[in-house]
């Protein structure tokens, strides 16, 4: 598959830069938090921040190229760290301030994810098929007279 040769706008620019910095600066908090700034007490560190970092892992290669799709099922993974946020706030004051570094590092990842994915997807044409449009598809192909 060839790269895309459409240009990208400075818009599309600056949420592709804010996803592509956010997402690493997410992996590299996760690091960070797991084995040098709170490492659990009773559990093995490494195997803590592997666990927590593979999730990010998976979309990464996707990311670092600029494909809208990626971009776009990423935040699927992000939700995971979203719900983990929200969830530390809410229970445990001790990782409060970390958790809460986690929360705007993911927020920061989802927003310029989805409006990368967005504003890059209607540059290159890319785009999904109407519900309406497959169902007729689907009943042509399928229903013989």
């Amino acid at each position: 598959m060839t790269p895309p040769t459409t240009a990208m706008q400075p818009r599309t620019a600056f949420y592709r830069w804010l996803a592509l910095s956010a997402n690493f600066a997410l992996l590299v908090w996760i690091v960070l938090w797991q084995l040098k700034l709170s490492p659990h007490p009773h559990l093995n560190a490494n195997a803590l921040a592997i666990g927590w970092v593979i999730p990010l892992l998976l979309p990464l290669y996707g990311i670092i190229k600029g494909k809208p799709y990626t971009h776009a099922w990423a935040n699927f993974v992000l939700m995971l760290y979203f719900l983990h946020a929200l969830t530390l706030l809410y229970v445990d004051g001790g990782e409060r301030w970390l958790a809460l570094v986690e929360l705007v590092l993911t927020f920061a990842a989802f927003i310029g994810n989805t409006l990368y994915a967005r504003l890059r997807g209607k540059e290159l044409g890319l785009k999904l098929t109407k519900l309406s449009e497959v169902e007729k598809q689907e009943k042509a192909r399928f229903d013989h007279p």
